[in-house]
Order: C-alpha cells, then sequence, then structure tokens
C-alpha cells in the first residue's frame, strides 16, 4: 500500500515519535522550517511535540495521541519526525493500527525511527520513508542531495537511480550479483530491537538496507558485527536476495576490507553486497521506501541501484 504522493501546497505534520522537538538547536530549527516553507509546503507540529522528560521525549501518551491526530486529521498529508533518540519502541503496543492502514499517509524518519517505519509496515502493509528528520533539513552539507532524493522518492512516480554523492564519491561490491526485491532495513540496531515481537517484517525475500551510529566507541565493529549475525539469524533471512549497506561515520573504522570480513560466513556468496551508499547518521543522505522494490546489479566497477516503486 503505496501513500498518495506529496503535492506542493500539502500540509506537512512535523511529529516527535521519539526524541522532543525541544532538543533540536533553534538555528537548525529555523534554517529547516524556512526551508521546507520556502518549497511551498505548509508546515505544521503537533501539540505535544516540544514537551520533554527526563529521557529527552514526550510521554508513550502524548506521542500516540500526536500520532493518531496527525493520521486522523485529512488536511495532513506527511508525517515527518523532528528527530531521533532511544525509545519509539515504547509506542508500538499503544498504536492503532487499523486507524493507520484506513488513512494511509507518508511517513518519514530514520535512526530510532526505524522501528516505527517497520511496525508500520508490518501491521498495515502501508510503505513507509527512510529518510531525513524535519532537523536534517537544517543542515547545509550537500543539500541538494538529500532533498532532491527527498522529493524524487515522495513526490515522483518514475523509478529512482541511486547515484554516489560528491561525499561518497562512489560505492563499493562486496560481493557481486543481481536482485529485485522488496526492501526493509535502517538502523541494524533499533532493528533487531524488533525480533520477536508482532511488528517485525518477514524477511524472507528481501533486500536488506543496513546502517548503524557509533555509540559503542573502540568496540563499535565487534557490536555491528553481533547485531548484524543477530538479524541475519532471523527466520527467513536465509533467503534474502541482497544487502545494501550505508556510509558509516570514520570513528566506526568499517571499510571495504573490514566488511569482507564482518559479513564473511553469513550471506550467500552469490547475492549482491553493496557498501558505502548514502544513508545513514552521515550527510547527505537519499530516502528510500520500506516495503518499495529495488533492483540492483553490482558488478567490479559498476552499481547499478534502481528504486522502482515507492
Amino acid at each position: 500500500m503505496i501513500p498518495n504522493r506529496l503535492k506542493y501546497g500539502d500540509e506537512i505534520r512535523v511529529i516527535a515519535p521519539s526524541g522532543s522537538l525541544s532538543r533540536v538547536r533553534k538555528d537548525i530549527y529555523d534554517h529547516a522550517l524556512s526551508y521546507l516553507e520556502s518549497q511551498g509546503f505548509k508546515i505544521t507540529f503537533s501539540k505535544n511535540s516540544r514537551e520533554m522528560n527526563e529521557f529527552h521525549s514526550s510521554s508513550v501518551s502524548s506521542r500516540v495521541d500526536d500520532i493518531h491526530d496527525a493520521f486522523k486529521d485529512k488536511n495532513v498529508k506527511m508525517m515527518i519526525t523532528c528527530i531521533g533518540g532511544f525509545n519509539v519502541n515504547q509506542i508500538l503496543k499503544c498504536l492503532e493500527y487499523d486507524l493507520i492502514e484506513a488513512n494511509p499517509k507518508i511517513l518519514c524518519g530514520y535512526s530510532d525511527i526505524t522501528a516505527l517505519l517497520h511496525a508500520v509496515y508490518a501491521r498495515t502493509g502501508l510503505v513507509t520513508y527512510h529518510g531525513p528528520h524535519f532537523s536534517t533539513f537544517g543542515f547545509d552539507k550537500e543539500a541538494e542531495f538529500t532533498q532532491k532524493y527527498f522529493f524524487d522518492c515522495i513526490m515522483k512516480e518514475e523509478c529512482i537511480s541511486i547515484c554516489p554523492s560528491n561525499t561518497a564519491k562512489e560505492y563499493d561490491v562486496i560481493q557481486e550479483g543481481c536482485c529485485e526485491g522488496e526492501i526493509l532495513g535502517g538502523n541494524l540496531c533499533t532493528l533487531n530491537l524488533l525480533q520477536g515481537t508482532p511488528y517485525m517484517p518477514d524477511l524472507e525475500n528481501k533486500v536488506l538496507f543496513i546502517e548503524d551510529d557509533n555509540i559503542m566507541g573502540d568496540y563499535f565493529v565487534y557490536e555491528f558485527d553481533r547485531n548484524l549475525q543477530s538479524l541475519l539469524q532471523v527466520t527467513g533471512a536465509e533467503s534474502i536476495k541482497g544487502v545494501v549497506f550505508g556510509r558509516f561515520d570514520e570513528s566506526c573504522k568499517l571499510d571495504k576490507e573490514i566488511m569482507k570480513k564482518v559479513i564473511k560466513d553469513k550471506v550467500a556468496p552469490n547475492i549482491p553486497v553493496v557498501f558505502g551508499v548514502d544513508f545513514g547518521h552521515v550527510f547527505p543522505m537519499i530516502t528510500y521506501p520500506i516495503g518499495g522494490k529495488v533492483q540492483i546489479k553490482a558488478k567490479s566497477g559498476k552499481i547499478d541501484i534502481q528504486i522502482m516503486e515507492h
């Protein structure tokens, strides 16, 4: 179930299902708001978005109410999260998925929001979008790249070709191969929180898009390695068709050669594995659909990634 395309003049509701809007610096807030309004959109904010407790978010009931209000409001055509955090999985059991399914709309965010995106997709079939937060639009690093892929994914119908940003320069082939399938994935450690719950999508025959941020310091590689192993031990993962890894902060110390060791014996040898694609906790970033379809052709020296349905 793909939501209606966003159109110029539509209302976008900024929600805070994880971290509070109060965590966003004023200059970033002002820049993001100014940019989105300059593009012709009406930007509104959920009523509890600035509420903040000791966990830097609003209460569970406030966050749930704001999401329900946005889905019920006929004027709202899209929801975008203000920022990430650590506790969006608290609200998953409280959401009215029948309400969401009856009012399909664009939902976009990343990082901790990975859990919400996949829960909504798993419970309703609604395609959701791994892409910028509201706050992302307050940053300038290759902003045009982030903006283009965001609007192409949520406003246009045609296929989207994923090409490296100036920052990435090129993407790396870890394993050659070709595949086509539905996309799942985002922040690895957050996605793993859904294992064993009713909010974990079926991994069978999917293409995984995986990224992570460095909150483990010098132990990041070890943590990433075991988290990836855990995901690939989920029932259905043995049939995944391909894996696309995002770009990682330099402090993560993940490069092409390390990645080869990380994936060794974890994935089938005949599926494409690509590394360094523009998504994750780095700028700039693409937007891609959770539940949408991707086609990948990866050969040494040539990578073709096409978002077919979004």
